[in-house]
C-alpha cells in the first residue's frame, strides 16, 4: 500500500485524486510541510511525498508521472507522439499556471515578511489570465487531449480550484465547463470529502 504524506488541501490533493481515480489503496499521513516527519523524507520539507516500498518520491508532478507510468493509466505510452503532447501540456501547466500561482502565494504569506513583495499579485493575476486563456485554446474535450483523461487534467483542475480560492479570474467558458465536469468525478469528490475531514 502506498503512503502519502501531506495535508490534502495542498498539492497532495493531486496525488490523492489520482490514486482515487486509479482505485489504488493508500494510507494518508497528513503531516505538515517542514515538519520533522516530512523533513526526514524530503530535505526541502515540501509536500506531498509518496512512499512506495520504503522509497520516497517527492514533488507532486514527479509522483503523478511515476504512478501513471508504473500502472499504465492516466497517461499515454512513453515514446509516443501523444505522450509528447501530454508532456508538453503538463509542463505548460506547471510553468504557466502552477508556477504563477505559487510565486504569488509565496509572496502573500510563505516568505519571511521582509522578503515579500505584495504588489507581485497584480502581475501574477495578469500573467495567469493571459496564460489561462491561451491554454483554453488547447482544450479538445471532454478532456484536455480529447477522449482520454491524463495526469494533465488532474494538474489543471487542481490549479483551477487553487486559482478560484485565491480570487484569480477564470476567463474561459470552455474551461469553466470542463472544470465543472471534472469536479463531478467520484474520485475528485472523494478527495474533497477527505480534505474536509483531515
Amino acid at each position: 500500500m502506498y503512503k502519502v504524506y501531506g495535508p490534502v488541501l495542498t498539492r497532495t490533493f493531486r496525488v490523492i485524486w489520482m490514486l482515487e481515480e486509479m482505485q489504488e489503496p493508500y494510507e494518508l499521513i497528513p503531516a505538515a510541510p517542514r515538519s520533522p516527519e516530512i523533513l526526514s523524507l524530503n530535505p526541502s520539507g515540501k509536500v506531498p511525498v509518496l512512499v512506495d516500498d520504503d522509497r520516497a518520491v517527492c514533488d507532486s508532478s514527479a509522483i503523478m508521472t511515476y504512478l501513471a507510468d508504473k500502472h499504465g493509466t492516466l497517461t499515454y505510452p512513453a515514446g509516443s507522439p501523444e505522450r509528447a503532447e501530454q508532456d508538453a501540456l503538463f509542463h505548460t501547466i506547471l510553468d504557466e499556471i502552477d508556477g504563477v500561482l505559487w510565486v504569488a502565494t509565496r509572496h502573500a504569506f510563505i516568505l519571511p515578511e521582509d522578503k515579500r513583495v505584495p504588489a507581485i499579485r497584480d502581475t501574477a493575476i495578469w500573467e495567469f489570465d493571459r496564460n489561462y486563456q491561451r491554454l483554453a485554446d488547447r482544450l479538445k474535450g471532454p478532456f484536455l487531449m480529447g477522449e482520454t483523461m491524463t495526469i494533465a487534467d488532474i494538474l489543471l483542475v487542481h490549479c483551477m480550484s487553487w486559482a478560484k480560492t485565491a480570487g484569480y479570474p477564470l476567463n474561459s467558458k470552455p474551461l469553466s465547463a470542463y472544470g465543472k465536469h471534472m469536479r463531478k468525478r467520484p474520485g475528485h469528490q472523494r478527495t474533497v470529502a477527505l480534505g474536509q475531514t483531515t
